[in-house]
């Protein structure tokens, strides 16, 4: 098989999901590579509800790797009902044999423990936040907090949208696109929030009323989960007016902003001891990157083309940019690195332009105070 990375250093930056599967694909065609993670180790709670990897775009990155499998056997199909402010079920959607695959749910550290047990030992280096890259003596050379500097003859930024080291290959500012979600969890929600975790009959959750809108789920390694989205207060125009460091000042925030709704909303914010807020944001795609690159260097995942939450798209995209690139670099059809990349780069601009997009229009439609989950699901 022609390989453009024959007797090739590769350095990818960031052990997300995104990363973890190129480092994958890279080993499946023999090639040196080592990703660094600036986590202390691999044993570092990730933060965030469970992710879903679709049928078509996620899915294929995995089955790719050979690890499709043990996404199903990891993943959770999960059903989803849909309630109203007073905790009425108004629509219920169950896992049949016929869509029990499409997106199953799975924990961030499940995925990641999965990934990395298909690595070879040491391909993951922990501790290790880049804080420089550029090039020396025909090579990137890296340089860490914490871990002695490496070389590598070609990077890939995989670690996320606020990333600094994208900016050798894009300059676009992130935006902010209005939204703000607030996430919290509930360990052994059976017995700390009974009635929410009885409503949610096993099921994701969602409910939305007059511009505020929860989705949760009971089953994230033994925790519920939820996020609550709104559009952000104008009035938050420079900083969220939040200290996330104090969660009664947030359980009061709740409290009032959903106080019209059923008291079993009320006992799960209650019950939550941490949380944690953000804005949505977007890496937007509408400017042309850096043709000046000294050395193979390119995006993938959140660092590409960081996108809101709203249509699932995320991490399946930046899936899709793992078996898009890799294919390019094996396939036989580029002379170069650049240009495999180059190639990569022009395809993952369309598809991932239409994934922001999609998004876009679902989080203009959540906006909206008369949003109804009931017409967002059918």
């Amino acid at each position: 098989m022609h390989n453009l990375l024959n007797d090739k250093k590769v350095a990818i930056i960031g052990a997300g999901p995104v990363g973890l599967t190129m480092a994958k694909l890279l080993q499946q065609n023999g090639v040196e590579v080592s990703v660094y993670e600036r986590d202390k180790d691999s044993k570092t709670r990730i933060w965030g509800g469970t992710l879903d990897l679709h049928a078509g775009s996620g899915q294929e990155a995995l089955k790719k790797a050979g690890l499709l499998e043990k996404y199903y056997e990891n993943a959770l199909p999960m059903g989803v009902n849909i309630a109203d402010e007073h905790a009425k079920i108004l629509s219920t959607t169950e896992i049949t044999p016929e869509n029990q695959f499409d997106n199953p749910e799975i924990n961030r550290n499940d995925l990641r423990n999965l990934l990395l047990d298909s690595l070879k030992t040491g391909t993951v280096i922990w501790d290790g936040k880049l804080t420089n890259l550029e090039e020396s003596n025909g090579k990137w050379l890296l340089q860490f907090d914490n871990i002695p500097d490496e070389t590598a003859d070609f990077v890939i930024i995989a670690n996320g949208g606020m990333s600094k080291a994208r900016y050798y290959v894009n300059e676009t500012e992130v935006e902010d696109t209005g939204t703000f979600i607030i996430q919290g969890d509930i360990p052994k929600p059976e017995v700390n929030c009974p009635e929410f975790y009885h409503l949610c009959g096993g099921k994701r959750l969602m409910a939305a009323y007059k511009g505020n809108l929860l989705v949760a789920n009971p089953y994230n390694s033994g925790a519920l989960t939820y996020g609550i989205i709104f559009k952000k207060p104008e009035e938050w125009s420079h900083e969220n007016q939040l200290n996330f460091q104090n969660p009664d000042e947030i359980i009061k925030f709740f409290l009032n902003r959903f106080s019209d709704w059923a008291e079993v909303y009320k006992e799960l914010f209650r019950e939550t001891k941490f949380f944690v807020g953000l804005p949505t944001r977007k890496l937007p795609l509408n400017k042309p990157w850096k043709t000046d690159r000294p050395l193979p260097i390119t995006l993938i995942g959140d660092s590409a083309h960081l996108m809101p939450p709203f249509a699932g798209q995320g991490v399946n995209t930046g899936l899709v940019d793992t078996l898009t690139l890799s294919e390019n670099l094996f396939n036989g059809k580029f002379e170069t690195i650049e240009a495999a990349i180059n190639d990569y780069e022009q395809k993952m601009f369309v598809y991932a332009s239409e994934a922001q997009s999609a998004s876009s229009e679902n989080e203009i439609e959540m906006q909206d105070p008369d949003f109804s989950f009931m017409k967002f699901i059918h």
